[in-house]
């Protein structure tokens, strides 16, 4: 439910790993801000979008473009109107289930809180991917994140599960990267990656020329760091 951890540069990132190896990659944009879809290249007036999915406006199939069911500001009037909905927390789950057998891997970037759309999207996930930076405040709210994901198990999803914690912004000159990373791997143990996100000046950069790090600069440190994390997410289908 943080922001500035790397969510969407993590999304963005390994749909573009994942599909060029070749597997079939479906992005979800769950954000009102609809950064994902921008950094995707899909107009943020494309329709439908996901808000128009969730609020039954539109089948999942007829808003995907070009590999993603974008987002914008509509979001959150169809947050609004889910709220009165019966079995809201499920629609987003329903509504892939006619797409989803198209796809090797379906990539869902939720906001940065824990309301009902987040709420959609771990309802309809099987994993749930933690970007942690390597920072002060680190494991401040993954507890909340954790009881959340643990609610959703027991009422809505009992197949989810936090599979995967990647370490984000790591400064290997400081000691205190050093320090959050040992703490949040005795913490989680083999859930953590082993392959660390390197803070880099490229990897800030590659948003704003609307790429991702590995086609802005696929020789950099950030680069080999997502495409190695790629192939770990994947059990080495990347």
């Amino acid at each position: 439910q943080k922001g500035g951890t790397g969510k969407t540069t993590a999304v963005r990132t390994l749909t573009d790993v994942f599909r060029k190896v070749g597997l079939a990659t479906l992005a979800v944009d769950l954000d009102p801000q609809g950064n994902l879809s921008d950094y995707l290249d899909v107009d943020p007036d494309a329709a439908p979008t996901v808000g128009d999915v969730l609020s039954g406006r539109a089948k999942a199939a007829a808003a995907v473009h070009d590999g993603i069911i974008p987002a914008n500001l509509g979001l959150a009037e169809a947050e609004l109107m889910l709220g009165g909905k019966m079995g809201r927390e499920l629609t987003l789950k329903k509504a892939l289930r006619e797409v989803k057998g198209d796809y090797d891997i379906v990539l869902i970037d939720c906001p940065p809180s824990l309301g009902l759309i987040t709420i959609n999207g771990l309802a309809a996930a099987s994993e749930v991917l933690v970007p942690i930076q390597c920072e002060y405040y680190a494991l401040e709210g993954l507890g909340q994140l954790l009881r959340n994901v643990h609610l959703v198990q027991a009422n809505l999803n009992e197949k989810l599960e936090v599979s995967t914690i990647v370490l984000t912004m790591y400064d290997g000159r400081t000691k205190l990267a050093e320090q959050v990373a040992d703490e949040v791997r005795s913490h989680f143990g083999n859930k953590v990656c082993r392959n660390i996100i390197p803070r880099t000046v490229r990897i800030s950069e590659a948003p704003s020329f609307g790429q991702p790090i590995t086609v802005f600069d696929p020789s950099s440190r950030g680069a080999i760091a997502y495409r190695e994390l790629a192939k770990e997410v994947s059990g080495g289908k990347a």
